[in-house]
């Protein structure tokens, strides 16, 4: 196991990019090349910080306020549903698939697969996702392998949707005779 393995498995997992990285996994990399330093995960909290020192067998120093405060309680998304207009641009921005609906129609959450990111907040068009307390949910440590999981299944998933979209263009256009022809005079391949 690599030293980013190490880490990556230290980190909540919530994938909410506060740490200045696009998902964990980017972060724990930085981190094994000594690029960003330990404290800059508020999910994780002052025990994130101390599972991470573990890890580097480094000391432990406070979370930096500078990527956010570390939360007492767990928070996850809610819609408020006489407000939302169906747009899906939450459900784009949820790194772990834990919105549901479609377009035009009422989205909701899957309290329980939320890891409370917040990602899908600032792109709402009509602010109707509001973070709320959720004591009843264990802390993002000890969700982190099943939040994790999503991340990994969502991920591929759009990669694979990416390359069928591609291969339905590209056999669009090669099914097009001007299309074939204008690509044979630039010497492209139709």
């Amino acid at each position: 196991m690599t030293l980013a393995d190490q880490l990556d498995l230290a980190l909540p997992q919530t994938q909410c990019t506060r740490c200045g990285y696009p998902d964990c996994r980017a972060y724990a990399e930085a981190m094994a090349r000594r690029e960003a330093d330990i404290n800059q995960c508020p999910p994780g909290g002052q025990a994130g910080v101390a599972r991470l020192a573990a890890v580097l067998a480094v000391a432990e120093k406070p979370l930096d306020p500078a990527f956010g405060i570390e939360i007492s309680t767990e928070l996850v998304a809610r819609v408020i549903e006489a407000d939302c207009i169906g747009c899906t641009k939450c459900i784009q921005a949820c790194p772990v698939d834990a919105i549901i609906g479609g377009p035009n129609l009422m989205h909701t959450i899957i309290t329980a697969e939320c890891t409370g990111c917040e990602l899908c907040v600032p792109p709402c068009p009509v602010d109707c996702i509001e973070m709320v307390e959720a004591p009843q949910l264990p802390p993002p440590f000890l969700r982190a392998a099943h939040s994790l999981g999503r991340y990994r299944a969502r991920t591929a998933r759009l990669v694979r949707w990416k390359a069928e979209d591609d291969t339905a263009r590209a056999r669009k256009k090669a099914s097009n005779p001007l299309a074939a022809a204008l690509a044979r005079a630039k010497g492209e391949t139709p």
